[in-house]
């Protein structure tokens, strides 16, 4: 993985933007670390077809796609990789059915930490580092000198999640952690994205 900016695309965030303009916008500050589609309010059907909208526009970028939760969207889209949250299907069984998948996990604490790495992942989620307001039901925040001592003795990636912006982006970037997961600061008006995407993506250490 790439350093910098690991850009998420959230549905609900957007709050009915058009989210493939949107994803163009963000992938013109690229090559980016990654890009993930978060679309928990929508169904299987409708996120397979934003799904598979948006992989040729990462594959085009230089930029590795991940889905949220759906192992089984992110292989029919032709997406890179899957991200799995702590109660979600296990990495094993993602690659024991797609094996093809890179898989990221998720982490909130030392024994998230040592359950996920047992697994292998591509990537190491770990956070949130600050206060998020895009997930009702965020895990305690865990602090930048937590992140530093995962990003120090993880054998894989690290991306920190939760609350990052372009002015604490430095500080994460300063943590040792591969690339930094950003939803809400990404948000921002339409003419706008693409500098805000290529600003972030310089404060998390990328190119």
């Amino acid at each position: 993985m790439r350093p910098g900016l690991y850009a998420i695309v959230d549905v609900d965030t957007l709050a009915g933007r058009d989210a493939v303009e949107f994803t163009r916008r963000v992938l013109d500050a690229g090559p980016l670390a990654a890009l993930q589609l978060r679309a928990k309010s929508l169904g299987a059907g409708a996120t397979l077809d934003l799904a598979a909208a948006l992989a040729p526009l990462c594959r085009a970028a230089d930029t590795w796609f991940f889905v949220n939760d759906r192992a089984d969207v992110a292989a029919l889209a032709g997406a890179d990789g899957v991200h799995l949250g702590t109660t979600d299907l296990s990495a094993d069984d993602a690659r024991a059915a797609f094996p093809a998948l890179r898989v990221g996990l998720s982490s909130h604490n030392d024994d998230d930490v040592r359950r996920a790495l047992a697994q292998s992942p591509t990537y190491l989620a770990f956070g949130p580092v600050w206060g998020t307001r895009t997930k009702a039901d965020a895990a305690p925040t865990v602090g930048v000198e937590a992140l530093r001592a995962v990003a120090a003795a993880a054998p894989t990636p690290v991306v920190a999640i939760g609350g990052i912006t372009l002015e604490n982006a430095p500080a994460v970037c300063d943590t040792g952690a591969r690339a930094g997961a950003v939803i809400s600061a990404l948000a921002v008006d339409d003419g706008a994205v693409t500098a805000r995407a290529r600003a972030l993506h310089r404060a998390l250490g990328g190119g």
